[in-house]
């Protein structure tokens, strides 16, 4: 098992992930993003994500995404916004390669915390992170605006 970061050539794998875990959580119709749009937002000049890649014996097995966002609180955080296995290589060592290397990542970067949603009916992820030594904070809802929401209220109080 390797892990590095990922290039402009993991894209169409990296696609595939999140189509795998956009299935897994039951919105496989919810993925809109593109191999192109990857490309261009993750290696542009100013980069909006970036990736780690797990690799098996040269077969991209694994990834996480992550980006960097500004606590008001707490200063520079990492937002880790997806971590994906492909099913088939679950309990290879995988996940907690991908996982480690965000950690260190941050630990490189000195940010204050890395933070990322997990949905409640999730056991297996819920236990590994508890496991890990991170804090669900069950206190607090993610909340969201979606495009036909943005435009609702842009019309309304425009």
């Amino acid at each position: 098992m390797t892990v590095r970061k990922g290039t402009k050539e993991d894209m169409k794998a990296v696609l595939d992930l999140i189509i795998e875990l956009a299935v897994f959580e039951k919105e496989p119709d919810a993925v809109v993003v593109t191999e192109e749009d990857l490309i261009r937002d993750g290696f542009c000049s100013n980069p909006l994500f970036y990736t780690f890649i797990a690799e098996n014996n040269g077969e991209i097995v694994g990834m996480a995404l992550y980006y960097y966002r500004y606590s008001t609180w707490k200063g520079k955080t990492i937002h880790l916004e997806d971590l994906v296995v492909k099913e088939s290589q679950r309990g290879t060592g995988a996940g907690i390669a991908l996982y480690s290397e965000i950690i260190k990542q941050g630990k490189k970067d000195n940010v204050r915390r890395i933070e990322w949603n997990v949905l409640d009916w999730n056991e297996n992820a819920i236990k590994f992170y508890e496991k890990s030594g991170a804090n669900i904070l069950k206190d607090w809802y993610v909340v969201q605006m979606n495009e036909i929401g943005i435009d609702n209220f842009l019309n309304l109080n425009t």
